[in-house]
């Protein structure tokens, strides 16, 4: 392993540390409801991405950028998609965590790359290995086995894998850096968010309570979010996808931790069985996409 693999697993494995323990950040403004963390989170994200591309000297490029996707239908439509999809996520993150369903949202991002794998085959027409096929199919087991034991189907489990695999499907119609795609996809939400802030009474956006600790923890919401995401698009380019696919299993078991152990929500014998049902549908996955890599190195 050389240096920069190095570098990279440190940055990638940062990111996803990061993303598992942010429940813990949405805990501390949990007296605000999620819509309104959300705004701040959008306003804030795109105030600090904008601080970063002209600390970094790259304004003119992000202008560039901007015209070259504004002149181009596709490009702006798939951005523009891609900022809604993540937005609908991160409000159900938000919400999730604020109504004790940590639990939930921690399978949400187990099923993840699952839900990845069949957008792939739907709409990109990729064709499935049996492992893949069999990972899936175990999955689906394990979200119907939460259902028939509560009554209650985990639509935000499933509302949080579909929204995010559908913007990591958007992002591939867009051939945009991490940090310009961050910066447009929070430009293209940021004046629904501010004016929905300045549409609320007694608003948080006032001198008075910006300036306060409070205030400084919803601004933070824009740097909290920002971070992962560049330390991401940093170690991504550096290691290989195998990698990335073993990482990213470390945010979801830390929220799952910190659901179980620290939030002290309930998991039962159900959770357990659905939850061991996607691990063995991961592991199959992770070992078909290990004898797929192969295969390919061998032919070249």
């Amino acid at each position: 392993m050389n240096q920069d693999n190095k570098i990279g697993i440190i940055y990638a494995a940062g990111a996803y540390l990061l993303w598992g323990f942010l429940p813990a950040y949405w805990k501390l403004i949990d007296q605000v409801p999620p819509d309104e963390i959300l705004a701040h989170r959008i306003l804030w994200s795109f105030i600090f991405m904008i601080i970063v591309v002209i600390v970094v000297q790259k304004w003119y490029l992000f202008l560039k950028e901007c015209i070259i996707i504004l002149n181009d239908k596709k490009k702006l439509t798939g951005i523009t998609f891609a900022s809604i999809a993540i937005s609908i996520n991160w409000l159900t993150f938000i919400w999730a965590v604020n109504n004790e369903h940590v639990i939930q949202a921690s399978l949400g991002y187990y099923i993840n790359p699952l839900v990845s794998i069949l957008l792939g085959m739907i709409v990109l027409k990729e064709t499935l290995t049996r492992g893949q096929m069999l990972s899936f199919l175990l999955a689906a087991v394990g979200v119907i086995n939460l259902t028939i034991s509560y009554g209650v189907f985990p639509w935000v489990s499933l509302l949080l894998a579909f929204s995010f695999a559908i913007y990591g499907l958007l992002k591939k119609t867009v051939d945009v850096s991490a940090m310009f795609g961050l910066t447009i996809e929070t430009l293209i939400v940021t004046p629904i968010a501010l004016i929905y802030l300045l549409s609320i009474p007694d608003s948080s956006l006032a001198a008075d309570s910006m300036f306060s600790s409070f205030g400084l923890l919803l601004f933070g919401a824009g740097v909290v979010t920002a971070i992962p995401l560049l330390l991401f698009a940093s170690g991504a380019k550096q290691i290989p996808l195998s990698m990335i696919g073993f990482l990213q299993y470390i945010a979801p078991t830390i929220m799952l931790l910190l659901g179980v152990f620290v939030y002290q929500e309930t998991f039962s014998l159900a959770h357990f069985i659905s939850f061991a049902l996607i691990w063995i549908a991961l592991i199959i996955y992770m070992a078909s996409a290990h004898r797929s890599s192969v295969r390919l190195k061998e032919k070249n």
